[in-house]
């Protein structure tokens, strides 16, 4: 077998493939036994004539097409192989020449996962931000509690900061049509919490049972939602319950009631304790983040595009798959993002075409670090997601090969992540 490789970029290659009937006897071989059971030879029982026999019983069409189908898989395979590409797509094959069981040639174009060039990645040094919890979010945290352990009565007079309102609400936009995500029924609001967007709340005070009210609200220029941003709202709000709200005493007695521990000075020093653990958990995720970005900033790699499409369109999978189960349509969702279709794809590509560096890079490291999953790694995994799962029909969907692939690979990534930790910690 002769293979001529062409490099038209880093991630694109044309290979012309030429075999000869020394590579093209076996295939054609062991095509035949493909038909052993399906051509009746004289003087044979069925499945039991020789290659040579079947061979002249057979329709040569059928084998033709056959052989031809099965060479090109297999050769293909050994000319990836022999060139040591690592193929990131279907490959487009074009036979140019077969004179049938003597001579083949075809040409393939394949986008491939190009040089990898890693750089010391056990001198990577990354600092890790220390974590510390303060007084106030201890406080907050507690504040939260009270307001939830409250002792709550429904009132007729005007609503004052501190009480609890039941309303139902609805946010139009200039044109007056509704925007979506900005409507809800029998929601709490509690007055002074400032957990609306910033005026909604000053809005309601004053309010009684019964009382509607329309008022426009600007959102902040920094608001979570891009779409949001400085954008005016009308809202109308319709007041179902006014309740005053009296908070317990933050005590022992309240302490045994709410949680288990017997005393207020337990429960607050617990509720520091998994603050702590949560921001611990978070600058670990930063950390690892900012190490395999480094990683990323310090190698030579070509991303292959289909990779990062394919990443792309899964993700867009996901997102609309979100979306129905909040009954809200991909086209609702684009209008509130404020972005065309081919606008929303674009702008996960620098994230996504991050995540793919990132991906290919640890596992190269893995290759050279030796890095496995065990079965009983993979099985333990698998285990402890079952466990969050009561539905039986999720349980075994991830007994499927492709969820069983992917848990895999995420557990490649976390060794090798954590690999990486222990040089950085040297």
């Amino acid at each position: 077998m002769k293979v001529t490789r062409t490099n038209k970029s880093p991630t694109q290659v044309v290979l012309v493939v030429s075999a000869d009937q020394f590579d093209l006897t076996p295939i054609k071989d062991h095509t035949l036994t493909h038909f052993a059971d399906k051509v009746k030879v004289p003087g044979f029982r069925e499945g039991a004539a020789p290659a040579a026999l079947i061979e002249k019983y057979v329709d040569h069409n059928a084998l033709a097409e056959e052989f031809t189908n099965h060479a090109l898989n297999e050769l293909y395979g050994k000319a990836v192989d022999q060139e040591k590409l690592r193929p990131a797509g279907p490959p487009q094959v074009q036979l140019k020449k077969f004179v049938p069981y003597t001579d083949l040639e075809f040409e393939v174009e394949v986008e491939v996962i190009g040089p990898i060039k890693l750089p010391d990645y056990r001198k990577i040094k990354v600092a890790k931000a220390p974590v510390e919890v303060t007084t106030k979010e201890v406080d907050e945290v507690i504040k939260s509690l009270l307001q939830r352990a409250a002792e709550r009565k429904e009132v007729e007079r005007a609503a004052k900061t501190g009480d609890e309102l039941i309303i139902d609400f609805a946010g139009k936009d200039i044109e007056g049509k509704l925007i979506a995500n900005t409507s809800g029924k029998d929601i709490d609001v509690i007055l002074g919490s400032q957990k609306f967007v910033p005026g909604f709340e000053d809005n309601l005070v004053g309010l009684k049972a019964g009382d509607k009210k329309e008022f426009e609200i600007t959102f902040p220029k920094d608001y979570g939602v891009k779409a949001m941003q400085s954008k005016p709202v009308t809202f109308s709000v319709d007041v179902k319950k006014v309740n005053e709200m009296t908070e317990p005493e933050a005590d022992n007695a309240l302490a045994a009631k709410i949680s288990p521990f017997k005393t207020f000075a337990q429960l607050k020093a617990d509720i520091k304790r998994q603050l702590l653990a949560e921001k611990q958990r978070q600058a670990d995720r930063a950390h690892e983040d900012e190490l395999v970005n480094k990683l990323i900033e310090k190698s030579d790699i070509t991303v292959p595009k289909s990779l990062v499409d394919e990443q792309i369109a899964q993700a867009e999978a996901n997102e609309k798959q979100s979306l129905m189960a909040r009954s809200q349509t991909w086209g609702e969702h684009l209008a509130e993002e404020g972005v065309t279709e081919e606008q929303h794809r674009e702008r996960q590509r620098p994230d996504t075409e991050r995540r793919v560096k990132g991906g290919l890079l640890l596992s190269e490291i893995a290759e050279q670090e030796g890095i496995e999953i065990t079965q009983t790694e993979l099985e333990t995994r698998i285990n402890l997601l079952k466990n969050q799962y009561q539905d039986e029909k999720m349980r075994a969907e991830l007994d499927s090969p492709d969820n069983q692939r992917q848990i895999a690979a995420q557990l490649m990534t976390e060794k090798t992540v954590a690999k990486l930790i222990e040089y950085v910690s040297r």
